[in-house]
């Protein structure tokens, strides 16, 4: 690739109603180099994206191949430009396998109707190889049995197989494991040395500094800063990012003790076994622990998602229904999962409808509902959020993904719970907003709200909670205080053979 074969933004500037999500941007991605694209949700990083592959086009401005410039119609003219863009929310389809989702659109074909299933097999051994991947999935599976960073996985694979001038990577790492980040890494730095253009987003700031050439900084929608990644550091990102310095960013107020609040005794599913815990008024009970450990699977099985074998849960001393989420909502107990595009929001509804969707004996009258209720209680909870959007009727599915859990966090502020479950709340949130979750999630503790956290990162464990329970194998390997809380401690009671797993049926 020459350096005339290039691609580049030249003053592009987008409005969607009031809000100015590009303001007069220019940028060049140069072939192999990595350019990592920073800034705060909303900043404009998603509207540029969806700029270069395709979506909708410029309001003024123009996208440039070398000194050409091009206007893209449809996503599918981008892609035949050479640029793909890999989702931080992976896009496959759930009825088809594995096989069929990497290579959708080119199938081989026996007399160019029959699939050919050998063929195809053999191409996509090929590129798992390439991952270190068949050992989690094979050609034939399903994609709806996989778990997330696995789906982050097929997007991936999909998108660097089909090749391409500029490559944009959105969030890569956000549901992957440190072996897997370390791969897509890999795979990253080689894509540069044979000249690819690659766009890495991430709110990971060491991420950022490791892997990046150039560093690109939007706040506002304004191009703020463009530097060489040498000599960086997070605080300076950070402080480009948001305008301002972000100081204690993981540190949260001593708890003091509250009275009894959750009690859960002996609780088992098909995957968790023999669980109990217990969480006060007040405090922040960190859970920690590797992929597949069992983490999500016991929120769900506190607020019923997941069926319950055996155990009991209790709130204030009552006993909670077993298998019934609606029975864990009366009982006080609100969770926000982490896969919350499928398991949280309805994408295609408003935020007010999303952010009312718990109160119902709230926001009706007489049965239908009442819009300016509903107003009355999200749009306090809207703007002590900082949830960026023209107004309360913007569909949700058009926010960023920080904005996205703003929402569903402030659905849950609507219900007023008495224990709330967050899981991996700050997952592909940008530093700034993170700072915000943090400071809501003190201020509810100090309320006597009960937080149970499920993270990957340790630091937001060490820093937020008042103890951390570690899991393996679908079990409770250790329960560690605030000061004996690090990073090797954790990770020492997380490797799986800390505990025996109940199953096979942890993936």
């Amino acid at each position: 690739m020459t350096q005339s074969d290039f691609f580049s933004l030249d003053g592009i500037s987008k409005r969607f109603g009031i809000v100015q999500a590009l303001d007069n941007v220019s940028i060049a991605f140069r072939p192999g180099e990595v350019l990592a694209l920073v800034g705060e949700n909303g900043a404009g990083k998603s509207t540029m994206m969806r700029i270069l592959e395709g979506v909708f086009g410029p309001d003024s401005g123009t996208v440039r191949h070398g000194a050409t410039p091009i206007v893209f119609g449809e996503p599918r003219d981008s892609h035949r430009a050479g640029i793909r863009v890999i989702h931080q929310e992976p896009e496959i389809v759930p009825n088809l396998t594995v096989a069929e989702n990497i290579f959708v659109g080119e199938l081989p074909r026996l007399a160019g109707v029959l699939l050919d299933w050998r063929k195809l097999e053999e191409q996509t051994d090929r590129v798992l190889a390439t991952f270190g991947m068949q050992q989690d999935m094979r050609p034939r599976q399903l994609c709806g049995t996989l778990g997330p960073a696995q789906r982050q996985m097929i997007e991936i694979m999909r998108a660097i197989r089909a090749g391409g001038r500029l490559i944009a990577f959105d969030e890569p790492t956000s549901s992957l494991t440190d072996d897997e980040a370390r791969r897509l890494f890999s795979v990253i730095r080689r894509l540069r040395e044979e000249g690819t253009s690659i766009i890495y987003i991430s709110h990971r700031l060491n991420e950022i500094i490791d892997l990046a050439d150039r560093i690109v900084v939007l706040r506002d929608g304004r191009l703020v800063d463009d530097s060489p990644a040498a000599g960086a550091s997070e605080q300076t990102i950070a402080k480009l990012m948001v305008g301002r310095n972000i100081d204690d960013l993981f540190t949260r107020e001593t708890w003091r003790s509250g009275e009894q609040l959750l009690d859960v005794a002996g609780l088992t599913t098909d995957r968790v076994s023999d669980v109990s815990l217990r969480v006060r008024r007040g405090e922040v009970l960190g859970i920690a622990g590797l992929m597949g450990a069992g983490r999500s699977e016991l929120a769900k099985a506190i607020v019923g998602y997941d069926r319950r074998i055996a155990g009991t849960i209790a709130m204030n001393g009552v006993p909670v229904l077993p298998n019934s989420p609606h029975a864990a909502i009366v009982a006080g107990i609100g969770f926000a999962p982490e896969d919350r595009k499928h398991e949280a929001l309805l994408l295609f509804r408003s935020i007010l409808d999303n952010a009312a969707l718990c109160v119902p004996d709230k926001t009706s009258s007489f049965g239908f509902f009442n819009r300016r209720k509903a107003l009355e209680i999200v749009s306090p909870l809207a703007a002590k959020m900082s949830i960026k959007a023209p107004n309360l009727d913007e569909q949700v599915s058009k926010l960023s993904g920080g904005n996205q859990q703003k929402v569903v966090l402030a659905r849950w502020l609507a219900r007023q719970p008495m224990l709330l479950i967050l899981d991996e709340p700050t997952r592909g949130i940008d530093i700034g907003a993170k700072a915000e979750i943090y400071r809501l999630i003190d201020e509810l503790a100090a309320s006597g709200i009960g937080i149970i956290l499920i993270s990957s990162e340790m630091p937001e464990l060490i820093g937020l909670a008042d103890r951390v329970l570690v899991m393996a194998g679908g079990r409770i390997t250790a329960e560690l205080a605030r000061p004996d809380v690090d990073e090797a401690t954790i990770l020492k009671h997380a490797m799986p053979q800390s505990a025996p797993a109940p199953g096979d049926h942890i993936q």
